[in-house]
C-alpha cells in the first residue's frame, strides 16, 4: 500500500506510540507484508523465526517487538505489538467506510460498461471499457478492473483476507487494505469470492477464465489465460504462472507456485509448488500418470492376495 505522500519515521511512531531507532526524518513511502515488500516500506514481525527474513528484507522500516541492532540504511520502530500496530496503519491510511450509495460517487467506470441491478461498486474503485457486471455483483473498495471483463452474479471482488492472531480471548483478524486487480479479459463466474491483499494485490491477469464458486485468497497472483473450474480454494499468497489449469473442486495449500501450463485434475489437493508443463493429480498431489499407475496397482491386490492363499 502506497501512502497518499511520504511520511516521517517520528511521524509514524507518533501514529502507533511506539518508540524508534533511526533518523526522525527518514522517509516512508508505503507498507506491505514480507513477500511483497519494497523499498520505503513498513514490515511488520512478531515471531523470532521471521527476525532475520524481516530485517534482511527489502523493506526500509521493520516494526518490531524485539530490541535489536538497526540494520545499516534502514529504521526500526519497537512496538509490543506489532501485529496491532500494523492494524491501526492500516486503518489510519485506509479505514472503513460505510457505502453511501450503490455506486460510489468517487467510482470511475469506463465508457460501454454495463451494471445490472443491485451491483455495489466501491469508493475509488475502477471499471475498464465494455464490462459487463451481472446483477448483485460486489466491486470493492479502491479494486481495479481493465478492460472487456465480466463478472457474474452474486461474485465478490475485494472481500477481506482470512488472516488472524490467535489470542488469549480469540482471533484478531488482520486488517484487509489492499486490493484487487484483474486485468483485461478476465471472466468470473457466479459466487466467486475473490479477497484483496492485506496491503497488496490479489491479481488476476490477462485473459483469465474462473468459474463459478471458486474462491482465490488474498495476496494470490494468477497469470494470464488461465483456467480455473468450479469450487476450486485457493489460499493467500499463491502464485500461479500463465496458461494453468485447475479442474474442479481444487484445493491449493498457501505460499506455493504453479509453473506455467501445468494441468491439475479434479479433487486434487496441493500441497507444494508444483513445476510447469506436467498433468497433476492425487491428494497428496503427484504427477498424474505416477499416481494412476498406483491406483491400478492397488485395484490388483485383492487378486494377489487370493492367488497367494491358494499356494
Amino acid at each position: 500500500m502506497r501512502f497518499p505522500r511520504p511520511h516521517t519515521l517520528s511521524e509514524i511512531a507518533d501514529l502507533i506510540g511506539a518508540r524508534y531507532d533511526g533518523p526522525a526524518e527518514f522517509p516512508i513511502t508505503g507498507m506491505n507484508e514480507i513477500h511483497v515488500v519494497e523499498p520505503g516500506d513498513i514490515v511488520f514481525v512478531d515471531h523470532p523465526k521471521y527476525y532475520d527474513k524481516a530485517l534482511s528484507s527489502k523493506a526500509t522500516v521493520i516494526l518490531i517487538n524485539k530490541e535489536v541492532a538497526c540494520p545499516e540504511g534502514k529504521a526500526l520502530l519497537l512496538s509490543d505489538d506489532p501485529f496491532r500496530d500494523f492494524n491501526a496503519l492500516t486503518m489510519h491510511f485506509r479505514p472503513f467506510r460505510q457505502a453511501a450509495a450503490a455506486i460510489a460517487p468517487t467510482a470511475k467506470i469506463g465508457s460501454g460498461t454495463s451494471l445490472g441491478p443491485q451491483v455495489v461498486v466501491g469508493e475509488h474503485a475502477v471499471i475498464g471499457k465494455d464490462c459487463v457486471i451481472h446483477p448483485n455483483a460486489v466491486i470493492g473498495a479502491h479494486c481495479v478492473l481493465g478492460d472487456r471483463v465480466v463478472v457474474q452474479s452474486g461474485t465478490i471482488v475485494g472481500s477481506d483476507a482470512f488472516y488472524y492472531k490467535k489470542r488469549p480471548d480469540g482471533y484478531d483478524r488482520l486488517r484487509s487494505g489492499g486490493r484487487v486487480v484483474l486485468e483485461d479479459d478476465v471472466e468470473l463466474g457466479a459466487l466467486c469470492t475473490i479477497d484483496r491483499g492485506v496491503t497488496g494485490d490479489t491479481t488476476i491477469g490477462k485473459g483469465s477464465k474462473l468459474d463459478n464458486q471458486v474462491h482465490v485468497g488474498h495476496d494470490t497472483v494468477i497469470g494470464k489465460d488461465c483456467l480455473i473450474a468450479s469450487q476450486t480454494g485457493i489460499a493467500g499468497c499463491v502464485v500461479i504462472e500463465d496458461q494453468v489449469t485447475l479442474w474442479g473442486q481444487v484445493g491449493v495449500t498457501s505460499a506455493i507456485t504453479i509453473g506455467k501450463g501445468a494441468i491439475v485434475l479434479a479433487q486434487t489437493g496441493i500441497s507444494k509448488s508444483l513445476q510447469g508443463g506436467k498433468t497433476y493429480f492425487g491428494s497428496p498431489v503427484e504427477e498424474a500418470r505416477e499416481r494412476l499407475k498406483e491406483l491400478a496397482a492397488v485395484r490388483q491386490l485383492p487378486s494377489l492376495m487370493q492367488q497367494l492363499k491358494k499356494q
